[in-house]
C-alpha cells in the first residue's frame, strides 16, 4: 500500500485545527474545534491539556471521515501549537499542571525583575527581551507552586503534549523542535545549545528541559489504542513539526531573506525573515525566533492578543451588529466591515491602544486597552475601524525597528494570512499605514499546510521541503498602498507612537485598584 496522505494538526489558543493533505498539495479535508480559555484570577489565563488531547482526537477523526482516504495510507501526523506559554508532564507524560497560557500574566513580578536586573543580558543571550514567556512562568510555578514544581519531570508546549500522548511517550522522551528554543530563556542562540549560564543564573535546573530535535524529526508512532480512537492505524510516524508561529512564516513560503509575514490571528504577529541575528538591545521590542528554515531566523513581535480584541468587540460592545448579521446569515465580522469602510482614515481622531492583556513587545503590562479622542459623532463603525488602525500602527512600530535594526533588508511586501487577512478593509489599512503592498495567497490554512510538508519531509516522500512549500504556496492577490492616504497614516502613527509613549504615566497606580 503506497503512503500518500500527511495529516497537520494545529493546537491554537481560540482551537485546534486538523487537516489532510495529499502528495500534489491538495486539502482534502480540515476540522476545526474550540477550545475553552478559563480565568480563575485576574490575570490568569489557563487551559486544559486534557482539551487539546480531545480536541486532536475528535477533529483528525473528522477530516479522516471527510476525506474517505484510506487510513492505511496516511504517511505522517505532524504538529504545530501555542509557542510562548508552557505546561509541565510527569515522568509518565501525565500533566502536573494546567497549561499556563502566553496571555496569562501571573508571573508579572519575575518579568520585571528580569527585565529590571538582566534585560540585555538576556536579548544578547536569548534574543528576546523578557516578557510573558516559559522563563518567567517556570520561575514562577518553582518559588509559588514548589510542590507543583517538584513533580516536573519537562516542561513541554501543547503541541508536544499531544504528539506525546499519542505516541505513548514518557517524561524522559519529551522535546522541543528548534522554533521554540527562543521563548524558553534557558537557550543560548548563538551556540544553539541548552546554557548552563543562564540555567544557574535563574536557578532552574536544565534537566527539567527537552531534547533538541528538528521539525521533520519522527518522534514515534501512533499507538494502536490512540489510533483506534481517531480512525487511523498503529504505527503512522509522528513527526514533531514547528510553533504555531514558525509553521505558519514557513507555510507562507518564507523561505529566503527580506519576506515579510503578518498573521492575523489571535496574536497579531508581525515577522521577517533573515539570515543572522541582530539583538535589538537599543528598543528591547524584537525578537528572534528559529525558522523551520535552519539558516534563517524571524525577527519580529506580536501583539498579546491583538486578533483577541476584535472578538472582545464583536462579543461585548457589537451585540445588535453581531444579531443583525444572524438574521442575514452574514459573518458579523462583514457587518462590521461595511461600517468600518463608510469611515474615513484615522476615525476621525478616534485613537484605540490594542493592549487589552497589557503589552509584550516591548514588554510592558501597565499598558492596557484604550481609547482616546472619542465624542458624540463617532459610531461602532468608528470604534471598530479604531482597532484595525491600531493593530496597523503597532506593526509600523515593529517596522520602523526593523528598518534601523537591519538596514541591508529590503522589504517590498508583506504577505497577509490568518483569519484577518479575509477582511478587504483591513489589508488596506495595513497597506496604507506601512505603505508597502500587501499580498494574499492561495490557501488558507498555512500552519497545517507546512506541517504537511514538513511530516512529508520526514518520512522522506517529500524530497525538497522548500521546492514544495514554494510549489504548493502562492500569491494570488496584490493589494497596493494609497500613498495619499499613506501621508495622513504618518501623521496618526506618530501620534500613536507619542501616546504608547506616555500612557505608562498616565497609567501608574492603575493596578491597585485592581487588588
Amino acid at each position: 500500500m503506497y503512503s500518500q496522505y500527511f495529516i497537520g494538526v494545529d493546537i491554537g489558543t481560540a482551537g485546534t485545527k486538523a487537516s489532510i493533505f495529499d502528495v500534489e498539495g491538495r486539502q482534502l479535508a480540515v476540522a476545526y474545534e474550540e477550545s475553552k480559555l478559563y480565568y480563575p484570577r485576574v490575570g490568569w489565563v489557563e487551559q486544559n491539556p486534557e482539551d487539546f488531547y480531545l480536541s486532536t482526537l475528535n477533529t483528525v477523526r473528522e477530516v479522516v471521515k471527510k476525506s474517505g482516504i484510506d487510513p492505511r495510507e496516511v504517511a505522517s501526523i505532524a504538529f504545530s501549537g501555542q509557542m510562548a506559554g508552557i505546561l509541565a508532564i510527569d515522568k509518565d507524560w501525565k500533566p502536573v499542571m494546567p497549561y499556563d497560557s502566553w496571555l496569562d500574566i501571573r508571573c508579572k513580578e519575575y518579568i520585571d525583575y528580569l527585565k529590571m536586573n538582566y534585560e540585555e543580558f538576556l536579548i544578547e543571550k536569548t534574543g528576546a527581551p523578557p516578557t510573558v514567556d516559559h522563563l518567567p512562568k517556570m520561575m514562577w510555578w518553582k518559588n509559588e507552586r514548589p510542590e507543583v514544581f517538584e513533580r516536573v519531570c519537562k516542561f513541554t508546549v501543547p503541541a508536544v503534549y499531544v504528539a506525546g500522548r499519542l505516541a505513548k511517550l514518557k517524561g524522559e522522551d519529551a522535546f522541543y523542535d528548534y522554533t521554540y528554543v527562543t521563548f524558553t530563556g534557558l537557550f543560548d542562540i548563538h551556540k544553539m545549545d541548552w546554557s548552563e549560564e543562564l540555567a544557574e543564573t535563574f536557578k532552574l535546573p536544565l534537566d527539567k528541559m527537552p531534547r533538541i530535535v528538528k521539525p521533520w524529526e519522527v518522534i514515534g508512532e501512533l499507538s494502536s489504542e490512540e489510533a483506534e480512537k481517531m480512525g487511523l492505524v498503529k504505527g503512522i510516524p509522528i513527526v514533531a513539526g514547528a510553533g504555531d508561529g514558525m509553521a505558519c512564516t514557513f507555510g507562507a513560503g518564507l523561505t529566503k531573506t527580506g519576506l515579510c509575514l503578518d498573521i492575523a490571528g489571535t496574536a497579531s504577529a508581525f515577522y521577517v525573515s533573515i539570515d543572522r541575528v541582530v539583538p535589538d538591545t537599543k528598543y528591547r521590542t524584537l525578537l528572534y525566533l528559529k525558522s523551520v528554515v535552519p539558516e534563517l531566523w524571524c525577527v519580529g513581535a506580536y501583539i498579546n492578543g491583538g486578533g483577541l480584541c476584535l472578538r472582545w468587540f464583536r462579543d461585548e460592545i457589537a451585540k445588535e451588529e453581531k444579531n443583525r448579521a444572524r438574521e442575514l446569515g452574514k459573518d458579523p465580522y462583514e457587518i462590521l466591515d461595511e461600517e468600518a469602510s463608510k469611515i474615513p482614515p484615522g476615525s476621525e481622531g478616534l485613537m484605540f491602544i490594542p493592549h487589552l492583556g497589557g503589552r509584550a513587545y516591548p514588554y510592558n503590562p501597565r499598558i492596557r486597552g484604550m481609547w482616546i479622542g472619542f465624542t458624540w459623532r463617532h459610531t461602532v463603525g468608528h470604534f471598530f475601524k479604531s482597532i484595525l488602525e491600531a493593530i496597523a500602527f503597532e506593526y509600523n512600530h515593529y517596522l520602523k525597528i526593523l528598518r534601523e535594526l537591519l538596514r541591508e533588508v529590503t522589504i517590498g511586501e508583506v504577505r497577509g494570512i490568518g483569519g484577518g487577512s479575509k477582511s478587504k478593509i483591513w489589508n488596506q489599512i495595513k497597506a496604507d499605514v506601512l505603505g508597502i503592498p500587501y499580498v494574499l495567497l492561495n490557501r488558507e490554512e498555512y500552519a497545517v499546510t507546512a506541517l504537511a510538508v514538513i511530516g512529508g519531509y520526514g518520512v522522506k516522500i517529500l524530497k525538497d521541503y522548500i521546492k514544495t512549500i514554494n510549489e504548493w504556496v502562492r500569491e494570488s492577490k496584490r493589494i497596493q498602498p494609497n500613498l495619499e492616504i499613506h501621508e495622513k497614516y504618518k501623521r496618526y502613527s506618530e501620534f500613536y507612537e507619542k501616546l504608547i509613549s506616555n500612557i505608562d504615566h498616565l497609567m501608574e497606580g492603575h493596578e491597585t485598584l485592581l487588588q
